[in-house]
């Protein structure tokens, strides 16, 4: 018998200029690029730009999603362009999309544009995909030896201090500060985790606002390692996305203006913000970013060699494409590197524990001999 199809949720209408659409995040790390890439290769088939969007608001399982399909397209039969209608949409579609999308426009190339826009996505995907998984082993490792060390503390080591308790004797130094830890744990381990509940709000607070953002961005750009493994992200990402908006007919400055606000980092994008600065004088893009803290020296020296010959787009392309490996060189690098580190850390700690426990044990002749 055949499997009855699962029904979809129904359309979720979307109010346009909303600041807040639920799954936003979902639908622009998962969704958008295959949006774009689906669109881009319709409307070069010739599809009416109406009609594929008809199409991918039918094809999308995420109702919030064909709801802004849906606006966008009425929007469109209203009379707007489509560069007007992504707008009222800022959750989804950011300053860097809609202005690549009004360059297509205004140069005839929107198929072209879109495709351009949904290469751009798909790498940065890729990219930060990378880069999450490469940081999520560590902390995944290092919370399961949190987890463990918390549990040994709490139910294990108390069993051992019982028994040390029949000796009546003087414990080692280690062993007995490992008792007091456990002993002071189990009478306040609710203040000890809502401590840590409470610093965790306030870190998080304290980034959300413009200086905590701004000072966290700065310390992760100067970190050991991962530092340098920042800011070739970042210059891959500046030279990727201008590379995409000036290709799209978007002008050099109006493209520096939106790239430094879509660096995913605060202090690179003000480099990039006075940079826009510099070149609105009539200076090269290569001088503007001579001595700062984020973007290499050799990003500088590729860019003026662009500039040298006129061929600037190539030449961010290549820059784009060298930080980029570099990066998964580096990702690897790291990964083959934390793992007997990780390994190393966590016999430290449990080996620690163990030995603390079993310290008495053997000095155990000593030990009842005193009792």
């Amino acid at each position: 018998m055949a499997k009855k199809s699962a029904k979809k949720k129904p359309i979720q209408n979307i109010k346009p200029g909303a600041k807040k659409i639920p799954t936003s995040r979902k639908i622009v790390n998962n969704d958008l690029a295959g949006f774009t890439r689906q669109l881009s290769a319709m409307l070069g088939a010739g599809m009416p730009i109406v009609s594929a969007l008809y199409a991918l608001e039918e094809q999308s399982d995420n109702p919030y999603l064909q709801g802004v399909i849906r606006g966008v397209r009425e929007a469109l039969e209203a009379g707007q362009n489509l560069s007007e209608a992504l707008r009222k949409y800022p959750p989804i579609f950011d300053r860097l999309y809609c202005n690549m999308v009004a360059g297509g426009e205004s140069s005839g190339e929107l198929s072209e544009t879109m495709a351009r826009l949904a290469t751009f996505l798909e790498d940065s995907a890729k990219l930060r995909r990378k880069v999450k998984a490469a940081m999520m082993y560590p902390i995944i490792v290092l919370t399961i030896s949190l987890i463990i060390t918390v549990g040994l503390i709490l139910f294990v080591v108390p069993v051992f201090g019982e028994m040390f308790e029949d000796f009546d004797a003087e414990l080692p130094a280690p062993t007995q500060g490992l008792l007091n830890l456990s002993a002071w744990l189990q009478a306040n381990f609710l203040l000890f985790a809502g401590v840590l509940i409470v610093i965790y709000f306030i870190f998080r607070k304290w980034k959300q606002t413009p200086s905590g953002a701004y000072r966290w961005d700065s310390m992760t750009l100067n970190l050991p390692v991962f530092g340098k493994l920042n800011r070739y992200v970042a210059s891959a990402r500046f030279a990727r996305m201008l590379s995409q908006m000036t290709r799209s007919g978007v002008p050099i400055l109006s493209a520096l203006h939106i790239v430094g606000g879509s660096t995913g980092n605060l202090v690179a994008g003000k480099i990039i913000e006075e940079a826009a600065k510099v070149v609105e004088k009539g200076d090269p893009l290569s001088k503007a970013l001579l001595d700062q803290e984020v973007y290499p020296l050799g990003l500088v020296r590729m860019l003026q060699a662009g500039e040298k010959t006129g061929n600037i787009n190539d030449m961010m392309d290549s820059i784009a494409e060298y930080y980029e490996g570099e990066v998964e060189s580096m990702l690897a690098g790291l990964t083959s590197l934390l793992e007997p580190l990780l390994m190393v850390f966590l016999g430290i700690v449990i080996g620690g524990l163990v030995i603390c426990m079993f310290l008495p044990l053997f000095q155990m002749g000593e030990i009842v001999g005193a009792g």
